[in-house]
């Protein structure tokens, strides 16, 4: 009894990590979805929406001081829920540019591709350093989603209670939109046949446009829910971009549930592994890829078409 009572912690640490991921993994899987680009940059786009959150939480403007005192004297609860809005917007719009840059790859061979988000990623890394610093930082959290709660002898963190709970909302209306909205149809036609969308009088470079903004929008958003959990740093996107590809890959290219199913598959063996052998606890995500590929290749709910759920 006492045993299980022990691993409870790790088993709920490991859901809210797992759901985490998958947040990161959906962003990145509908570029590859509908671009059929492997974007490397999304784990510094990922950071960056840290950053970018961290700025719009506490603005520096030294050259504008009473502005920068009047918005600092606004609750830390409402100055995080505006970076939370705000963040994955600015990310987005970013995204745009970067997108424009890919465009001169489309049709071409996909080492293009993989080359240019490549060097955006270094370029993004080395611009937050020159910005922010190289050190750790922290973004400042409301009180209401601070400190810890009981259950019985167990203690827990409020915030990874509210970051799960958030990425859970994210995941549901992200699949409300691609299923129950004309756009979102748009989007999965986009990604199972771009001629035929094109055919039908689409415009197909607007539809990736869109598309690759949602993504990076997405990967800011999960950045910004992680960014108490993980820490601000430059390098942290590499913390990221890797477990969200494994994930799509382990739950199948294209499927929005498969993707949901392998984050918390992935977070729940690295929180069970953290309790009994911490130095594995990384390991153990890619022992569980190896292990799921090994027996089928498309992963857990891979279908032919992308973005077929």
């Amino acid at each position: 009894m006492n045993a299980a009572l022990n691993l409870l912690p790790h088993l709920a640490n490991g859901v809210s990590l797992g759901l985490l991921l998958a947040l990161i993994a959906l962003g990145f899987m509908l570029i590859v979805g509908v671009m059929e680009t492997i974007n490397l940059a999304h784990g510094s786009l990922f950071a960056l929406g840290m950053y970018v959150a961290l700025f719009v939480a506490a603005p520096r403007l030294g050259w504008w001081p009473e502005l920068q005192s009047g918005y600092l004297a606004l609750p830390v609860g409402t100055r995080y829920a505006i970076a939370l809005l705000l963040a994955p917007i600015l990310v987005g719009v970013f995204g745009l540019l970067l997108e424009l840059c890919l465009r001169r790859t489309y049709g071409r061979d996909p080492l293009y591709g993989l080359l240019l988000t490549f060097g955006a990623a270094l370029v993004i890394e080395e611009c937050i350093r020159l910005v922010w610093g190289s050190n750790e930082q922290q973004l400042t959290l409301p009180a209401a989603i601070s400190g810890a709660f009981g259950v019985g002898d167990l203690l827990y963190s409020r915030y990874r209670v509210f970051a799960s709970g958030f990425a859970v909302l994210a995941i549901l209306a992200l699949w409300a939109f691609l299923e129950k909205t004309p756009y979102g149809a748009i989007i999965k036609a986009g990604a199972h046949d771009s001629e035929m969308v094109r055919a039908l009088g689409i415009n197909l470079g607007r539809l990736r446009a869109a598309v690759f903004a949602l993504g990076v929008a997405l990967a800011a958003l999960a950045g910004v829910v992680m960014a108490p959990i993980w820490g601000i740093r430059p390098q942290v996107g590499v913390d990221a971009v890797v477990p969200a590809f494994l994930i799509i890959v382990l739950g199948g290219v294209g499927s929005l549930w498969g993707a949901v199913v392998a984050g918390l598959l992935v977070g729940m063996v690295v929180g069970l592994a953290g309790a009994f052998a911490s130095e594995w606890s990384l390991v153990s995500m890619y022992l569980l890829f190896i292990g799921v590929v090994t027996f089928r290749a498309r992963g857990l709910f891979g279908k032919k078409s992308v973005l077929d759920t």
